[in-house]
């Protein structure tokens, strides 16, 4: 590590731990945090982030390990003399309180002059485009504005860290996105450090300086989110972060993969001589071709159209590849593809090879929703109504 990351770093996590009755949700994990960064925990639901951002707040204290903020110890220091504040989920607003009173609640808290706290909530509701709601009842607001309010009371109290906790769960898709240029926006004119707390890749991959991948209490991968996209460290990764290939490999020499009985140039290099390993390929990076251009050849078994592009099942000797493309082709099919060798890239095994990459499972799923006489069999085999 550089000095100078050191000297940045506002929050170190040294070795947490932390377990509920005999199941272990962090298993040792290591973390620095630094000043001005947003930092996004991602993974699946009981991954441990959720349980990592509440050490923080100072809601949960680690089995053991260090929460070290600013160079200081803060295990056994009480939430609220911690400079961080929480933004959560179902916003947590205070129902008796119109707007004005719900921003300036903290700030009151702290016996502040009537006139700084006025001033305050009125650059508070500048910031998160509510100036003019001040006297309105937050029971009165939309869900998108009600989160704008919670985020303008933890912002009030000026924390050295905010900690936000899936903040946009609740909200429709479009409210959604706007909602996450909207806290990036404020994120950077504050240029405070912001601590993002979601299991949604798209939200993590688009508001991120740095994204924290966590599976089964463990971190995965920590990178930016090209980083992370583009170069994932094994088929959890892979898989979690948007859609993927997987493919069993022979890493031949460098710069030389074999895949589905076929050499392949890549752009991978210092892996041992013939050591097996997982091929990772995006949908999106798959070019179709007429099958005597292809290096490899199969059947279409399954399209669906997404707006953007079509999402095109192939099986290639029985593995199922999915491909987006904007290219047309129809299920029966016989197509060929193309693969550029910087698009193919190579993972060493890992406890998660084998278990991700061949949409076999997708193209079942889609086959029996499709096959009215399969639903009845499973429901009311005598052709009744299902209930």
């Amino acid at each position: 590590m550089k000095k100078e990351d050191i000297q940045d770093i506002m929050i170190d996590l040294k070795d947490i731990k932390v377990s509920f009755g005999e199941q272990e949700i962090l298993k040792g994990l290591n973390l620095f945090i630094r000043d001005g960064e947003f930092i996004t925990l991602l993974g699946p639901s009981g991954c441990g982030k959720t349980t990592l951002l509440r050490c923080i707040a100072g809601f949960l204290t680690p089995d053991s390990g260090d929460i070290i903020f600013d160079g200081k110890r803060i295990n056994d220091v009480p939430a609220h003399k911690r400079q961080v504040n929480t933004v959560f989920q179902n916003y947590a607003l205070f129902p008796h309180l119109n707007v004005y009173d719900n921003i300036a609640f903290g700030l009151k808290q702290k016996k502040m002059p009537k006139q700084e706290i006025k001033k305050t909530v009125e650059e508070m509701l500048a910031l998160v485009n509510l100036k003019g709601f001040e006297k309105r009842n937050v029971a009165s607001l939309s869900g998108g504005q009600q989160q704008r309010v919670s985020i303008a009371r933890a912002l009030a109290v000026q924390p050295r860290v905010l900690l936000l906790d899936e903040p946009l769960a609740a909200l429709d898709l479009k409210l959604r996105k706007d909602m996450q240029v909207e806290l990036k926006n404020i994120q950077q004119r504050l240029g405070i450090t912001f601590i993002f707390v979601t299991h949604d890749q798209e939200e993590a991959l688009s508001m991120s300086d740095t994204i924290v991948v966590m599976n089964e209490g463990h971190i995965q991968q920590i990178g930016t989110p090209i980083d992370i996209y583009n170069e994932p460290k094994n088929a959890f990764v892979a898989d979690f972060i948007g859609e993927s290939n997987i493919l069993d490999g022979i890493m031949l020499e460098d710069y030389s993969v074999r895949f589905q009985g076929i050499e392949f140039e890549c752009v991978d290099k210092g892996f041992k001589k013939d050591e097996p390993v997982d091929v990772v390929i995006r949908p999106e990076d798959v070019d179709i071709v007429p099958k005597e251009e292809g290096m490899l050849v199969g059947e279409v078994t399954s399209v669906t159209f997404k707006g953007v592009h079509y999402e095109i099942i192939v099986d290639i000797d029985g593995f199922k590849w999915m491909i987006q493309t904007t290219d047309y082709s129809a299920v029966g099919d016989v197509i060929g593809i193309l693969i550029k060798p910087e698009e193919i890239h190579v993972m060493k095994k890992s406890k998660y090879s084998g278990l991700y990459g061949d949409y076999s499972s997708f193209s079942e799923e889609f086959e029996e929703m499709s096959d009215p006489e399969a639903v009845l069999e499973e429901g009311d085999t005598t052709g009744g109504s299902l209930s």
